[in-house]
């Protein structure tokens, strides 16, 4: 058997890991300095047995904080132990100790007093996704505040804090809260001592809505019993203010203002959320820290595809009033262009037209109505000149017309028609060619008019009277 030996001084060496060519891992153990976050029960426990209703209740409650730990969470604290004081004999739970600030001091100078969205979207998700760790496994915290999410400055992640409320009984929680609990974000059920899966939801809403405005709803303003009173009765009965003008109002003066544009393109998805948080009725906020986190996955995702928010899913309503403005002003300079180029057009082309003459359009279809309409009217003009001329020759005398009318039978009405002379044929035969060469003149006249392709209308120039 291989000789265990010492690393160095606070390092045990627990054994060899694997061993290789180019060296051995060993499994170490650090025995140094470990600093850790220590929670005391405000209630002393008498006797550490099943006999004591206390110290049942501090069994049961520990027990599911344990769970939490079961499968880790970057953003819940971890809970490294639990017992009772040897002095005072007071309940306590040992926690792992995140080095950096609280979002309370994030908030307070040398930084801004509000959050950018950036950073304010990554704290809503990180703190979701601790709730719904908790709630899964039935924990609810009670104590969500601003001082309870640390920023881990090793790991960049905001970390849930102080589960000690959680482990309260109904009595304890209810003395706590009107002592000493932070009456700014304790939902309208907590002042009864009440504690619901959906209270955890509307602390949550408060924290979001200071991030964004830099203040929380209903900011305690005195002291004394009279302001915690004014707060909870704020978050009992008044409408919560407008967190987009709250936001504006505490921007950074000295910001540019291309940053201040963007800071204030809010996604409308996040702000009904808030809303959503901060309702009154715990059955009107979201059911728990899973349904809560889930909203948040829709939102970021709807945001990232195009989809808004009052409409179109993650843009926000000031982002429409600007598409609309610009869009107005867009159709005004297109009119205004329009306009312009039809005077301009105009005038150009009155400036060619000679001051001695005027031109007429007429359409290639009109112009050949028109020579239609010439060739209808010179054919019957000619066929009407040779009928009178026709009507007008000397009738032939024949015997049968010395006849009276008692010598010879009833006629039909065509033999009573009167007989031509014998060159009424030849007559006939002459107009129709005359016709027919006037109109073969004219038609040949209108085919010589419409086969040029290059021409889209006949122009007819007219002398200026």
């Amino acid at each position: 058997m291989s000789k265990v030996f010492t690393i160095a001084e606070g390092l045990e060496n627990l054994g060899a890991l694997r061993t290789g060519g180019q060296g051995s891992v060993y499994k170490g153990k650090r025995t140094g300095t470990i600093y850790s976050a220590v929670k005391l029960i405000p209630t002393p426990i008498h006797t550490e047995s099943g006999d004591d209703k206390n110290y049942r209740n501090f069994q049961n409650e520990v027990a599911k904080l344990q769970k939490v730990n079961e499968i880790p969470n970057p953003n819940i604290v971890k809970i490294l132990s639990w017992g009772v004081t040897e002095s005072g004999s007071f309940p306590y739970i040992e926690m792992e100790y995140i080095d950096g600030p609280d979002l309370n001091e994030l908030l307070a100078p040398p930084h801004e007093k509000i959050f950018s969205l950036k950073e304010l979207l990554k704290v809503a998700d990180q703190l979701a996704c601790a709730l719904a760790h908790c709630h899964k496994v039935g924990v609810k915290h009670g104590d969500i505040k601003s001082n309870n999410v640390k920023y881990n400055i090793h790991t960049g992640n905001y970390v849930l804090l102080d589960f000690g409320l959680a482990i309260m009984s109904e009595e304890q929680r209810r003395s706590s809260i009107r002592h000493a609990g932070a009456v700014e974000f304790m939902a309208p059920e907590q002042h009864e001592g009440k504690m619901l899966l959906q209270t955890d939801i509307y602390s949550y809403g408060v924290i979001v809505y200071e991030l964004l405005t830099g203040e929380v709803p209903f900011p305690l303003t005195g002291e004394g019993d009279s302001g915690r009173n004014a707060v909870m009765l704020g978050h009992m009965e008044a409408e919560v203010p407008d967190a987009i003008r709250a936001r504006k109002l505490n921007l950074p003066e000295d910001w540019p203002e291309a940053k201040m544009r963007q800071e204030m393109q809010v996604p409308a998805w996040l702000i009904n959320l808030i809303n959503k948080c901060l309702q009154k009725k715990p059955e009107d906020r979201f059911a728990d820290g899973p349904e809560l986190h889930d909203a948040i996955v829709t939102g970021s995702l709807s945001a990232t595809a195009g989809t808004v928010g009052t409409g179109i899913a993650g843009v926000s309503k000031a982002n429409i009033d600007v598409l609309k403005t610009e869009n107005k002003r867009l159709q005004q300079q297109i009119l205004e262009l329009q306009t312009a180029l039809s005077a301009e057009t105009i005038e150009y082309e009155a400036s060619q037209m000679p001051d001695n003459e005027s031109k007429i359009t007429v359409s290639k279809l009109g112009f050949n109505a028109l020579v239609a309409l010439l060739v209808l009217f010179i054919g019957f003009s000619v066929y009407a000149a040779f009928y009178k001329k026709d009507a007008r020759l000397p009738k032939t005398i024949t015997q049968d017309s010395l006849k009276t009318p008692t010598d010879t039978p009833a006629q039909t009405p065509v033999e009573q028609q009167t007989d031509l002379p014998a060159n009424d044929a030849y007559e006939r035969k002459r107009i129709r060619d005359s016709i027919k060469h006037v109109t073969d003149s004219i038609r040949q006249a209108v085919i010589d008019s419409t086969t040029n392709a290059e021409r889209d209308k006949v122009q007819v120039d007219t002398p200026q009277p």
